[in-house]
């Protein structure tokens, strides 16, 4: 066994001094406040400088800032940016200890730790507060843990400011302060993180296995099961309650007991169901990233996403597929109707993509827009680019009424891009992370994109005055979706609250009773109303005196409740005396980031790490290096390199041996360095039997399923066939059937499912009695299989089944154990208590399903008797 020293060291072997970093922390009520750690030790002769570029979550606030050396705890203080630095600079001149923590972007932060003392050990530590809010009682809590490598578009031209590896360009001027360099990182992390939500919770992780323990009342203690884990992705904890009320108090005040202004942070979830009518013709933009970083496991993830969304469009709505890298290339020149023919053609179109340069989004999001600018505009990416105000701007400027509903695929995004284009154009977005179901996230992004929303909001207090409220521009009201209001009052007070507008063409108001107290102890509600005012301010486009104004309040109220902003910034100072004061320069360290897991475009030794594949004839990716070639006579891997030890799940690669012609590849074979280091033969396994799982499954198919006769005549398209061996493939321990997965039936019977959601039937019986009955014994059959609107890949075609059965009920009265049928099968099918209580609602008619509906054994036993007569 071979013993490694920890530590980070450089090329010349000297120790980087970032030991470990640590989260720690509580998610109470309805806000999260928890602290990240860093842990610095300088083992060299000399004192150095350690120059860290981490990540935060874009939502976060910054509230606490901090620095142990020597047993000392010191606190740091917000100023000015410009000023920070100077009282950094000078102290680490004059030999004391500091540090520095600056924003660069709303998600990206610098910490810089001057005068570290050879042998001695220094803890940085940063605090931030979040918002905490459920949906269907579920809490979703997500911490980045490294700053990805971008793709920085444009020509180099300025002066370096930062430590990155890219240059400054003209599109992306702070390149090199967001560049950290990609390096073999020996650091971790660690978690012990307190979840309180006042009632019992199960805690889960799509991204790291967790150890939970159960303490006094509903306090569940979480933390990572193996102790310390790599900061290569995003830390992802769900939290589930039957209760969704148990997750956040619909009004939180903070007021000191000596007077002065109180703050409120109001929340709603607005039940717009009733509302509802029949939704209007969408037109649908689905946008496709297919850069070099998606070689890994997220091109699959997006083609099965892609496939999702267009199960979920009706007919009559129109759509188009772009997919985008150094160029971008479209399905159709303009958007064409959804039907079952554009369908299969859009999914041979999807299945022949392939991930190849570098993450031009600007153009093709920009083409999207145009296309549809009263539409729906749907990104899927794991980009991180480097222009996203450039991005926003040209959007918004293209942009009528279009939203913009983004997925964040894999384990690292610009999530601020996607955050800003959802919310200044009222749309949405969802972040995938490996080991999370994909189509829960396209369901619930569809079903938002199309569901009831009140615009033109107007808010009025009656009772009580309320001032300085933020968002300034009040967002719309999505049916079901947490909505927040902040703001300040004067003096406390009982009183209402009425929120005012337009769903459609109807009036909406709806009143809340509020009491502000004269005293209340949540300050972090103070915090995140300041931080939202900010966040408001800083969107203004102001120019000359004015915007120099808007800069100087920022500065006041951001240095008022210290908190970091673009223009502001934490400073700490440690006053040594004797020999703990230093002299001379320290010389700097700056801190390598780990490869993102399952990304492609890094070589097995990550201090050697280098993009593989195509090159982008524009841009830069921020690494550098190059791959070493196989040993002589190695077989021939046609792939794209990858770092070991984030090897993707799935991976079809062709191996030949020396001399042999080398198979066929959809791109130029690249020389992989999983030659060197023996993962050849492993590979080429997984490889052998991932084909040999799509032989089986078209072999399945050609003898035909348990429902190969349940409709005659009905063809099955070539396309779908193709796309449905491949994710049988890709998913088959996720499948809840037995062993061997989804029985091909099934997904016969999938493939004829019609673009309005239904199933064509004959027999007795008006065309909606026959497409009803159909659909409804087509569901139970599904059923059978363990398949309902929760299944991970056939979920969406479920779903829509259930909403156009839903659609189709008001036209039943003529057959009633056929409405009794459909919507029983409905009930079980569908996954989520809103939908089952529509349901509900339309079956009070129905005397047979009275006391059935919420009992699923006597329900089951109804609708199989119904089916069988």
């Amino acid at each position: 066994m071979t013993h490694e020293k920890a530590g980070l060291y450089t090329r010349n072997g000297t120790q980087v001094p970032l030991q470990g970093v640590e989260v720690t922390g509580e998610l109470l009520g309805g806000h999260a406040r928890v602290r990240v750690r860093q842990r610095y030790r300088n083992d060299e002769h000399q004192p150095v400088e350690a120059v860290y570029t981490f990540p935060l979550p874009s939502d976060g606030t910054l509230s606490a800032f901090s620095m142990t050396c020597a047993g000392r705890r010191i606190e740091g203080v917000v100023r000015e940016r410009e000023e920070a630095f100077r009282t950094y600079d000078d102290a680490v001149t004059a030999g004391h200890g500091a540090a520095l923590l600056d924003e660069e972007r709303r998600n990206v932060f610098t910490a810089q730790v001057g005068n570290l003392l050879p042998g001695e050990e220094t803890v940085v530590e940063v605090e931030f507060l979040q918002a905490v809010t459920a949906e269907e009682g579920s809490v979703r809590w997500m911490l980045p843990t490294l700053v990805a490598p971008r793709y920085i578009p444009g020509a180099t031209t300025g002066d370096r400011t930062g430590h990155g590896s890219a240059e400054p360009t003209g599109q992306v001027p702070d390149a090199d302060r967001i560049t950290p360099p990609v390096g073999n990182v020996h650091y971790g992390l660690r978690m012990d993180l307190l979840v309180d939500l006042g009632r019992e919770v199960v805690v889960e992780s799509p991204s790291h296995a967790i150890t939970t323990t159960r303490e006094e009342g509903t306090r569940v203690r979480v933390g990572f099961s193996r102790g310390e884990v790599s900061l290569d992705r995003d830390l992802v904890l769900s939290l589930r309650s039957s209760d969704s009320s148990a997750v956040f108090t619909p009004l939180v005040t903070h007021r000191k007991a000596e007077g002065g202004p109180g703050t409120f942070a109001l929340t709603v979830v607005p039940d717009l169901l009733a509302m509802a009518s029949a939704p209007p013709k969408q037109e649908v933009v689905l946008v496709v990233d297919v850069s070099g970083s998606m070689a890994g496991e997220s091109l699959p993830q997006a083609q099965a996403a892609l496939r999702l969304c267009l199960r979920h469009l009706r007919e009559g709505d129109r759509f188009n597929v772009i997919a985008f890298e150094s160029r971008f290339r479209s399905f159709q020149p303009e958007p064409v109707p959804f039907t079952q023919r554009t369908l299969e053609e859009a999914d041979r179109w999807v299945a022949a993509l392939d991930a190849n340069g570098g993450t031009e989004l600007l153009a093709p999001m920009r083409a999207a827009v145009q296309a549809a600018p009263d539409g729906v505009i749907v990104l899927l990416t794991d980009g991180q680019v480097g222009n996203e105000s450039e991005i926003l701007r040209e959007v918004l400027a293209a942009r009528k009424t279009a939203r913009v509903y983004s997925f964040g695929i894999g384990t690292n995004v610009s999530d601020v891009l996607l955050r800003d284009l959802a919310k200044q154009t009222g749309g949405d977005v969802e972040f995938i992370h490996p080991g999370e179901r994909i189509d829960d996230k396209v369901v619930a992004q569809f079903s938002r994109a199309l569901a009831p929303r009140v615009t033109e909001l107007e808010v009025r207090f009656d009772g009580v005055e309320c001032v300085e409220l933020a968002p300034a521009e009040l967002p719309p009201l999505v049916d079901g979706v947490p909505w927040t209001l902040l703001g300040r009052y004067a003096s406390p007070g009982t009183g209402t609250v009425t929120l005012r507008g337009r769903s459609g063409r109807e009036p909406f108001s709806l009143t809340v009773r509020v009491d502000l107290p004269a005293v209340s102890d949540r300050p972090a509600v103070e915090k995140l109303w300041a931080a939202e005012r900010i966040r408001g301010w800083e969107a203004a486009q102001l120019t000359g005196r004015r915007a120099e104004s808007m800069k100087q309040r920022i500065v006041e109220l951001a240095v008022a409740h210290q908190l970091v902003t673009r223009y502001t910034s934490f400073v700490v100072v440690e006053e040594r005396k004797g020999e703990r004061r230093t002299s001379g320069q320290a010389h700097t360290r700056v801190i390598p980031v780990e490869a993102p897991a399952g990304w492609d475009m890094f070589g097995a030794k990550k201090d050697e790490a280098g993009i593989g594949g195509a090159v982008p004839r524009r841009g830069r990716m921020a690494a550098r290096g190059g791959m070493p070639p196989p040993p002589p006579g190695a077989p021939v891997i046609a792939t794209l390199p990858r770092p070991t030890g984030a090897r993707p799940l799935i991976e079809v690669r062709r191996s030949t041996t020396a001399g042999a012609p080398p198979a066929p590849a959809p791109a130029p074979a690249v020389p992989s360095s999983d030659a060197a280091d023996d993962g050849t033969d492993w590979m080429v396994m997984r490889s052998e039997r991932r084909e040999q799982s799509k032989a089986d499954v078209m072999k399945k198919r050609s003898k035909g399923g348990i429902l190969s006769r349940f409709f005659d005549g009905a063809p099955v398209s070539e396309s779908l066939k193709e796309a449905e061996a491949e994710a049988s493939a890709a998913y088959p321990a996720e499948a809840p059937a037995a062993e061997g997965g989804v029985d091909m039936g099934a997904e016969s019977l999938l493939s004829r499912q019609l673009a309005n959601g239904l199933w064509d039937g004959t027999g007795e019986g008006s065309e909606p009695v026959r497409q009803a009955r159909a659909t409804a014994l087509a569901l139970l059959t599904l059923l059978r299989e363990g398949i309902t609107s929760s299944h991970p890949l056939h979920g969406a075609q479920v779903k829509k089944a259930v909403e156009a059965l839903l659609s189709l009920a008001a036209g039943l009265s003529s057959d009633a154990q056929v409405s009794e049928l459909a919507l029983g099968v409905a009930w079980l099918a569908a996954a989520g208590p809103r939908t089952r209580g529509r349901i509900e609602q339309a079956a009070k008619p129905l005397a047979g399903l009275t006391g059935r509906l919420g009992n699923e054994v006597a329900l089951r036993e109804h609708v199989d008797t119904l089916a069988a007569r």
